[in-house]
Order: C-alpha cells, then structure tokens, then sequence
C-alpha cells in the first residue's frame, strides 16, 4: 500500500458522466441517476483499503444524514479485482450489505470513470454543487488509521453544509490521503 493523496487540479469542472453497475442492486445508474437537488458526492472507495475501513462508518452516516437534504452520494471501486480479488463485485455487495450502505456501490472495472473524475486514492471525494460543478476535493477530516485523531468528517461536512446553503465552499482544501487506486497495468 502506497500512500497517495487527492491529486490538487482545479475545481470548478463539470461532473463527468457515468453509466456503470451497482453492485448491491444489479442496477445500472449513471450520473444523473445519483445526482442530488442540492449536489451530488461522489466517493471513490474499495473495501480492503486500511484507510476506508477506517472511514467507512462515517461515510455511510454522511449518506443517512445527507442524502434527505438533497445531496445524491455515491460510492465507486475501480480497483483491479484481478490481482486484488477482495474488491471484486461479489465482496463489493458483501462489503455494502455488512456496513449498510445507503448509497449505491458501483463497479467501475475498466476504470475510465476514476480516470475521467482524476481519483488517485481511497478514499477519493468529489463533491459537486446543484449545478454540477465540482467544489470540494478535500478530505473527510484529519484522522487516519493510528494517528488518534477521531473521525468525525468535519471537513466534507463543512463543505455538504455550505452546498445545501448554496454558499460557496473554500478552495483552500486539505487533500485526502489513502491507499493507491490499485490501477490495471498495461498490456
């Protein structure tokens, strides 16, 4: 596991599209199915990843609480499950049933999706505003694994609370930090 931060581009760019399959329902969603009224985040996750174990209970009380406000979430594992099996779709419903997901898990196995959104790490947020700009790439807040700071998501919080307000977000944002996307190598 190398550890990777949210590479720093600039915000302001529109979400890009996406049609790919939930892996809890068997649904196909695309962007515009997940989008909220009031914004739309869209995380990108993988289940063994020290760094989302870690964050995963208070990603998913963020989607309990946020997406009734009007914020679409939605999480996306684009890592190789073939030399990583245990993020293969079949551990990726197992994964969200055991940690009840209330957002859909989408599998994005040619991994075009995390290029296209630039995801370098998981966890990987991208928060975008009601007209689908992107406003937040920041981290969930300051704790991670061993360093006894709670996990609390101030952070993504702060910025969720400043898009339901249609208030601008800062654009001075501490990167997230996790494990590498788990990329397919060229063959």
């Amino acid at each position: 596991m190398a550890l990777t931060f949210t590479k720093p581009i600039d915000l302001g760019f529109l979400a890009p599209a996406f049609s790919l399959t939930d892996q809890i329902s068997g649904n196909t969603l695309t962007y515009n199915d997940i989008k909220g009224e009031k914004g739309t985040l869209v995380m990108f996750i993988c289940n063994h990843c020290p760094y989302v174990k870690h964050v995963i209970q208070e990603l998913v009380q963020i989607g309990k609480e946020f997406m009734p406000k009007g914020i679409g979430v939605v999480a996306i594992n684009a890592n190789d499950a073939v030399n990583y099996p245990q993020d293969g779709p079949d551990q990726m419903k197992v994964f969200a049933q055991e940690n009840d997901f209330p957002f859909a898990y989408l599998y994005d196995e040619s991994q075009t999706v995390a290029k296209a959104y630039d995801a370098a790490c998981t966890p990987d947020f991208n928060l975008f505003d009601a007209n689908n700009k992107c406003v937040y790439r920041g981290q969930l807040d300051g704790s991670r694994p061993g360093n006894e700071i709670p996990v609390n998501g101030k952070d993504l919080r702060k910025a969720l609370d400043l898009v339901l307000k249609g208030q601008e977000v800062p654009a001075t944002q501490t990167p997230s930090a996790g494990c590498n996307i788990k990329w397919k190598s060229a063959s």
